[in-house]
């Protein structure tokens, strides 16, 4: 076969080899350094299905691809072999390239990358690839390059046996023409075939381009041919040579990770749309007061009557996010004036996040806001709770906290569903109030729910919260308790709920978090 360079283009001079060693050195190094990603990437999958991890597995895989090919190019070029590899090589080659490999993956194809393994896989059945499946010896194939010449003058093809076998072919069969070339072509891909041949015999443009070529045992390849036009002394094109590289595998590689980052990028712009709706669905739920509330207020129900000196409620809340504020949680905190005077306060939290969480939430806080507007008492109100969560469609486990506060008589009735208790402070120190019996709503049918009663006095402060301001429940309220001096000592519920804000604030919880904090205004006798 002639040299492939034009006949009015001088050969170049071969590359210093001390330069192509420091090339191979740095190549080593990086797939050593890949094969440890790798390593952490597969072991970080861990059986789940999570689009992230499947997108930077396939990464990691084309760019394993990428480094034994490039590894395998330039031992080539070390070596000085032929343009036309036929398979055959130094067998010394093959010990350079496995320095690289981890000895613990010797079994994985991937490390396969010496030329005479591409033979030794080439004539196997697996070594055809069908579109979208990967063959055995992923790395041999990728590095498998045959060459052909087409004489224009006599006619001649001249196909390397490694060409033949990427085709499918015996050696022995010799190559194609170039009119039997493309029936062996995908018809989509024909047209791009046709353009390079006449573009480079016509014009003597260079080939550079892709086709996918059917085999006779129906396997499908996708071939990368380059070339260029080999001329005669006049000037005239007297052959077309070309160097065909089997591709299949990289472009299989290219393709998932293409996949992969598409799935990641619809899952990621599904979570922003839910994340989204839960937010609106949450800002349309909770109580839209800001800052301080008082309740009763002095203009509120009629016939409710005024509530007495030093017996109104100075009421102030919080919503804490999780630390990756990536979903919205079920929890909610709620302080509404009742038809009688009351004030009903509640807190509480549904388990998972997202929309199903909010509009969860939102169903229990309207149902709890009904029953006790229609005067059910926190007791008998958790028991129907739990009888709605038993008959709904999207059963729930829910912690709550359900108080009804009397002005006139200075009384807390409370109950409690699997939830931490309200913590009463007075007089520089705080304690959780005794809790009633209740396990979570949804738990158990027919569940019985018990409440408890505590006369509070002026100056009293009562923190409601969901338990999920630190690690744990007990965790929460014993750091809450520690904050005893500074929460009696505020001036108002907004103070206080500014020194648990700056208490938690920075705090790594994995779910959001609320605390309704509640003063009895006045000062006592």
């Amino acid at each position: 076969m002639p040299s492939p360079r034009s006949a009015d283009h001088p050969a170049v001079s071969p590359p210093q080899r001390d330069t192509v060693d420091a090339l191979i050195s740095q190549t080593q190094r990086l797939r050593g350094g890949l094969d440890a990603v790798r390593r952490d990437t597969v072991a970080d999958l861990g059986g789940t299905d999570d689009a992230q991890v499947r997108w930077q597995r396939a990464l990691c895989e084309l760019a394993v691809h990428q480094l034994d090919d490039l590894g395998r190019h330039l031992d080539e070029l070390r070596e000085g072999l032929p343009s036309d590899v036929s398979g055959t090589a130094d067998p010394s080659k093959t010990a350079d390239t496995a320095d690289t490999v981890d000895p613990a993956e010797n079994a994985d194809p991937v490390e396969t990358v010496g030329p005479e393994a591409a033979d030794a896989t080439a004539g196997a059945p697996a070594g055809g690839e069908a579109e979208g499946h990967a063959p055995t010896g992923r790395g041999s194939l990728l590095s498998r390059v045959g060459s052909a010449e087409w004489n224009l003058l006599t006619d001649e093809v001249t196909w390397s046996d490694e060409l033949c076998r990427i085709f499918g072919r015996d050696p022995g069969d010799g190559g194609l023409t170039l009119d039997e070339l493309p029936s062996w072509v995908f018809s989509e891909d024909q047209p791009i075939l046709t353009g390079m041949v006449t573009d480079c015999l016509v014009d003597g443009k260079p080939i550079d381009g892709e086709f996918r070529v059917v085999r006779q045992d129906e396997m499908v390849r996708t071939v990368h041919m380059a070339g260029e036009p080999v001329l005669d002394t006049d000037g005239s094109t007297a052959s077309m040579w070309a160097v065909l590289r089997d591709v299949s595998e990289l472009r299989r590689s290219e393709r998932a990770v293409r996949e992969s980052r598409d799935t990641l990028r619809h899952q990621r712009r599904i979570a922003r749309t839910e994340r989204r709706l839960a937010v609106e669905v949450q800002e349309a739920v909770l109580p839209p007061w800001r800052g301080s509330l008082r309740l009763p207020a002095r203009d509120g129900f009629p016939g409710a009557g005024p509530a007495p000196d030093g017996a109104a409620l100075d009421l102030a809340a919080h919503y804490l996010p999780s630390e990756s504020s990536a979903q919205i949680g079920g929890d909610w905190y709620d302080a509404l004036e009742l038809p009688d005077g009351h004030t009903l306060l509640s807190v509480g939290g549904l388990t998972g996040h997202g929309v199903t969480a909010t509009c969860g939430m939102a169903m229990l806080l309207g149902a709890v806001r009904g029953m006790a507007v229609a005067g059910i008492e926190p007791g008998a109100l958790m028991g129907r709770l739990n009888q709605l969560l038993a008959v709904s469609s999207q059963p729930a486990l829910v912690g709550a906290v359900c108080a009804r506060y009397d002005p006139r008589t200075r009384t807390l009735a409370w109950a409690q569903a699997g939830h931490p208790a309200p913590l009463l402070f007075r007089d520089g120190t705080g304690r959780p109030l005794c809790s009633p019996d209740g396990v979570l709503l949804g738990a158990t049918t027919g569940a019985a729910y018990t409440q408890c009663e505590e006369r509070l006095e002026p100056g009293d402060l009562l923190v409601l919260h969901t338990g999920r301001l630190a690690g744990d429940a007990e965790g929460a309220t014993e750091r809450l308790l520690a904050l005893a001096p500074r929460l009696t000592a505020a001036h108002g519920a907004q103070e206080c709920v500014r020194t648990v804000a700056e208490a938690f604030g920075d705090e790594p919880r994995e779910n959001d978090a609320c605390v309704l904090i509640a003063r009895v205004t006045g000062a006592r006798a």
